[in-house]
């Protein structure tokens, strides 16, 4: 009897454990590294505007965490971000950021909400590096950004991020889901 008792948890526990899997959404963990020739021009952009404290990524982007968070982390790819950020060049050139909200006094940023798994590689190696209310600096090359693809702005056409751009997001996670 108790072995019977013993097989049916077991078997229980393994088909839930099936059930779990069956339920995620999709997204597996990219295993995309940055070729040596990008993370080498990435450390001497990152010479080149005084970034000393980075730490690089095994992937090949590098990283600041400005504060951990205390709150909730990324469980998977599946999460659901709200964050606040603006993604920029080494040279400060702003190519996106989250709206600001001008009616409030002060102005403050309209945050944005994100499934991990959508966003680009370099995002879902670095977000999961911090908990609710943290606040990071992603330096990503292009292998882990948008690659070798122009970005252009949905609305004019225009290319926005040249394809085998090196960029530079500050994020900051509002909530994690």
């Amino acid at each position: 009897m108790k072995r019977l008792l013993a097989l049916s948890v077991f078997t229980l526990f393994i088909f839930s454990s099936c059930l779990k899997n069956d339920s995620k959404c999709g997204y597996s963990d990219s295993t995309i590294v940055a070729p040596n020739a990008e993370r080498q021009a990435l450390g001497d952009s990152l010479d080149k505007y005084g970034i000393t404290n980075a730490t690089m990524d095994a992937s090949g982007f590098y990283y600041t965490i400005e504060n951990p968070g205390t709150g909730r982390s990324v469980s998977n790819l599946c999460s659901n971000i709200l964050v606040t950020y603006k993604g920029s060049f080494f040279d400060g050139r702003v190519f996106d950021s989250t709206q600001i909200n001008s009616t409030v006094n002060p102005p403050s940023p309209i945050p944005a909400s994100f499934q991990l798994g959508r966003v680009i590689t370099g995002w879902q190696k670095g977000i999961p590096l911090l908990k609710v209310g943290g606040d990071i600096n992603l330096y990503i090359p292009p292998s882990l950004g948008y690659g070798a693809v122009d970005v252009p702005d949905p609305r004019t056409n225009q290319v926005v991020i040249p394809k085998n751009s090196y960029l530079v997001f500050k994020v900051h996670v509002i909530d994690i889901q």
